[in-house]
């Protein structure tokens, strides 16, 4: 699939069309032009050249409950600000980077803190319309510190685009409510994208690195714990890699796709690429036979070393999707705006599967 930008140069049109439609034109705009020709309405950088120097200032100046789109831009630096929030009453913050690896969100938060995964999160969203673009957000605890989350959302109508959230276990929390994870870069090692939304991630790259020893990678735990709730990951045109550190001992580690951290966990892989470090087996148990037959694991036409599917897990909750018409309900038009989800509201929705 090449570098972050292929299949990206094209007119500002085909650029938007690539959104969901519940994304304004507006932002949908946004999202594409540079950092430096946008207006905006808090300026955070560390030199003083801005409106303020830490982005824990420029949440707290941003306005409660806005209906309009308040534009945060972070100019390039090194935030370490431990468990930044973006609450419930902050609604409609868009942060705009300078890029992934220029304005890095850094904390180092674990559970060796004392406190639990949830509150370990370096930068947390729940205020709904929260969108972030062209920024990484990491946690530097280390894989010895067990959980240790870089970036927790459980704002409805998310969007993250362009960004690198890095860490080991538990990397990024997709806790609640509707999301859409596009050409970002997610790191980790153990149940590294993980919770309960109705997620899609779409031309990501989820790459796996190098666990501690006897410890056993996974690329999602998704931890639905009722048949009812219309949530799930979606995998939709993506990479699973390995990085350099994994690729190097692969033969030493033992990589999946999945376990089931609830009941009825339900995750799909669609048209994505998986490389040669991904287990025959794909998935792992979580403890003996919890959830196997409640679960709903499913792929579709996944290509690449590790996408093979002869020796794929035998569980009565795993299946390989054979029909465009059960693959669809998982694409950003179906699985993000189920009708359940959404009354009637005259939205259009982007087409699905084609990539």
């Amino acid at each position: 699939m090449g570098d972050d930008e292929e299949g990206y140069g094209g007119n500002h049109k085909q650029q938007e069309e690539e959104f969901p439609k519940w994304l304004p034109r507006k932002d949908r705009r946004l999202l594409q032009v540079p950092a430096t020709s946008i207006q905006a309405d808090i300026i955070v950088s560390k030199d003083g050249n801005g409106t303020v120097k830490t982005v824990g200032e420029a949440i707290k100046k941003a306005p409660e409950h806005s209906t309009r789109r308040i534009i945060i831009y972070v100019k390039a630096g090194k935030y370490e600000e431990d468990n930044l929030k973006v609450g419930r009453k902050k609604t409609n913050l868009m942060f705009i980077g300078d890029g992934k690896g220029k304005t890095v969100i850094s904390g180092g938060k674990s559970i060796f803190d004392k406190v639990t995964t949830f509150h370990t999160a370096s930068f947390a969203a729940t205020g709904a319309g929260f969108i972030a673009r062209d920024m990484t957000f990491e946690n530097w605890a280390g894989p010895s510190k067990h959980q240790a989350v870089a970036l927790r959302v459980g704002a409805d109508h998310a969007v993250v685009y362009r960004c690198s959230i890095v860490g080991y276990q538990d990397t990024l929390y997709v806790h609640s409510q509707r999301q859409f994870f596009r050409e970002c870069d997610v790191y980790g090692t153990v149940d590294f994208i993980f919770g309960n939304a109705a997620v899609v991630f779409q031309n990501c790259t989820l790459n796996a690195r190098k666990p501690m020893n006897l410890q056993k990678n996974t690329v999602t735990a998704q931890n639905r714990k009722d048949p009812n709730q219309n949530t799930g990951i979606s995998v939709h045109a993506c990479r699973i890699l390995a990085t350099p550190d994994l690729e190097a001992s692969k033969g030493s580690f033992q990589t999946y796709l999945g376990r089931p951290w609830k009941l009825y966990s339900r995750t799909v892989f669609m048209l994505s690429y998986m490389g040669d470090h991904i287990h025959p087996r794909g998935f792992l148990e979580w403890n003996a036979t919890f959830a196997l037959d409640t679960l709903y694991y499913g792929e579709y036409m996944n290509y690449g070393p590790g996408a093979a599917l002869g020796q794929r897990v035998k569980w009565p909750g795993y299946r390989v999707i054979t029909t465009p018409a059960e693959a669809s309900k998982f694409t950003v038009a179906q699985f993000i705006f189920g009708s359940s989800w959404l009354p009637s509201t005259g939205v259009a929705f982007m087409a699905g599967l084609s990539t």
